[in-house]
C-alpha cells in the first residue's frame, strides 16, 4: 500500500498535537494530579501516560501498519520504514511544578530521516511545526508565522541558550569554554531551547544528553528554519544523544570546543 502525501501526515500530526493538548492542558495543575518515579528516577505523571494513549490509539485508527515509539510505552507495530516517535511532555518536571514550558513532540520517521514533527505547547499557547522543503512555521495567539533562524556570523556576537538541568560533568571544561566565548547565555528548557534557535532568537542551543524522543521532533523545524542540527562530533541528530543546534554560521565553531582536540 503507498504511503500518504506528506501533507496528510502533517495535518494528522496535528490532529495528534490537538488530542494530546485536551489532556494536557486539563491536567495542568490539577490538584489530583498523579505523579510517579520511573526506573531512571525521572517522574511520569498520569498526563504523560493519558495523553501517549490517545496519540497511540488515534495512530492506530489512522496509521495501523506504522511503528509508533513513545517515551512511556516503547515501541509497537510492524512497519519498518514509517515511524512515529512521540514524547507525550517533553518538560514533565516543568509540567508538575506548574511551569508553562512544555509540550507534547511529535514526529514521523521514514527511513532514517525526520520529515516532519509538530511541537505543541499549549499552556504558552504556541505550537511549531514543519515538513520536508516546506519550510517550519510557528503559530500563538498573535497569528502564524514562517520561521527563520538568525544570522549571526561570529560567536564573540551570539547568544547561547542551554538548560540549567543539564548534565555536563564529562564536558564541563569544553562547556565552560564556549560560555566564555559567546556574547550571552541563557538558562532555558528542553524543547525551548531549540525552538528559540528556530525562531532566530538565539543563535546555539545544545543539550550533553537526549533521548530519542527528545530529539528527533526538533530536527526538522531547526532545519526548515535554516539552521544546523547534530552530534557534538556532527553526526546525524537522530541518534546521536546529545544536540548542537545553530543559526548554521556558527555550527563548525560551536562544535570545535566539543572536539576531542579541543584546547
Amino acid at each position: 500500500m503507498p504511503n500518504p502525501p506528506l501533507n496528510e501526515d502533517l495535518d494528522l500530526a496535528h490532529q495528534l498535537a490537538d488530542a494530546a493538548d485536551a489532556i494536557t492542558l486539563d491536567r495542568f495543575q490539577a490538584l489530583d494530579l498523579v505523579i510517579e518515579t520511573k526506573a531512571d528516577m525521572t517522574p511520569v505523571s498520569d498526563a504523560d501516560t493519558a495523553a501517549e494513549r490517545a496519540i497511540r490509539d488515534l495512530l492506530a485508527f489512522h496509521r495501523p501498519d506504522d511503528i509508533v515509539l513513545g517515551e512511556e510505552f516503547g515501541a509497537e507495530s510492524t512497519s519498518q520504514d514509517r515511524r512515529w516517535i512521540i514524547d507525550p511532555i517533553d518538560g514533565t518536571k516543568s509540567f508538575i511544578s506548574g511551569n508553562p514550558v512544555w509540550a507534547t513532540l511529535i514526529a514521523l520517521v521514514i527511513g532514517d530521516e525526520v520529515v516532519l514533527s509538530v511541537v505543541s505547547a499549549p499552556a504558552m499557547q504556541q505550537r511549531w511545526w514543519a515538513s520536508r522543503e516546506a519550510g517550519a512555521f510557528t503559530r500563538n495567539n498573535l497569528g502564524q508565522q514562517r520561521l527563520s533562524v538568525s544570522t549571526i556570523p561570529d560567536l564573540v556576537d551570539a547568544s547561547l541558550s542551554f538548560s540549567p538541568r543539564s548534565q555536563w560533568a564529562q564536558r564541563q571544561e569544553q562547556f565552560t569554554n564556549l560560555c566564555s566565548r559567546v556574547k550571552t547565555t541563557t538558562a532555558d528548557g528542553d524543547f525551548h531551547l531549540y525552538m528559540l534557535v528556530s525562531q532566530g532568537k538565539a543563535d546555539i542551543a545544545c543539550e550533553p544528553q537526549l533521548s530519542l524522543w527528545d530529539i528527533a521532533a526538533l530536527i526538522p523545524i531547526v532545519e526548515e528554519a535554516g539552521g544546523t542540527i547534530s552530534g557534538f562530533n556532527g553526526e546525524p541528530g537522530l541518534a546521536a544523544g546529545c544536540a548542537v543546534a545553530s543559526n548554521g554560521l556558527l555550527h563548525a565553531a560551536t562544535l570545535a570546543f566539543f572536539s576531542p582536540t579541543a584546547p
